[in-house]
């Protein structure tokens, strides 16, 4: 093809090669667990998940790559029409310079306008919060998932502690059974 001549649109090679995968991760992305909050899923019901964007310095996701992130003490809080994850320690990247980050610092979740109204709303009822669950990488990019939490009293901790050994000791008995029957 000579120079500065003309080619329709359709005839021309297309650009990024795409493949049609989904950018999000609701629709087939990889997801690739970073940290999990399981004091969380023990000291909360969960009554309501959420998928968040995280906004992050390149340090963060350097670290966060690296695997060495508590969302223990983590809670979000919705100020001024925004969501924001507090207290999430992602700690500083053991090869950044001056550009480092804080630590402890607040960041902001990127929620849809409706998702925040919901949450703001219902976590201002008694005995409601918002905690993480959990941080991933889906496609290339950082999300948290947050939940919708109301918190447990001992007794229901104690409850689930035992409705889970229960299962738990059932699930060994049933393989047990099956071990046997295919022993004979």
């Amino acid at each position: 093809m000579s120079k500065g001549m003309y080619v329709p649109k359709e005839s021309q090679p297309k650009q990024g090669g795409g493949g049609g995968k989904a950018r999000d991760g609701e629709k087939g992305g990889k997801r690739k667990l970073v940290a999990q909050n399981k004091k969380a899923r023990h000291d909360y019901a969960i009554i309501d998940t959420y998928e968040a964007g995280i906004v992050l310095t390149g340090t963060e996701v350097k670290s966060l790559r690296q695997g060495r992130t508590s969302l223990a003490d983590g809670f979000v809080q919705i100020d001024g029409g925004e969501a924001w994850l507090h207290n999430a320690h992602i700690p500083e990247y053991s090869q950044g310079s001056w550009t480092n980050h804080s630590a402890r610092r607040k960041r902001k979740l990127l929620l849809h306008r409706e998702e925040i109204d919901k949450l703001e709303t219902k976590a201002q009822e008694t005995g409601h919060t918002i905690v993480p669950l959990a941080l991933y990488f889906t496609n290339g990019r950082a999300k948290a998932e947050i939940a919708l939490a109301r918190g447990k009293k001992e007794y229901d901790k104690r409850q689930t502690l035992r409705e889970k050994q229960d299962r738990r000791e059932s699930d060994r008995a049933i393989a047990a059974v099956k071990r046997k029957e295919r022993g004979q």
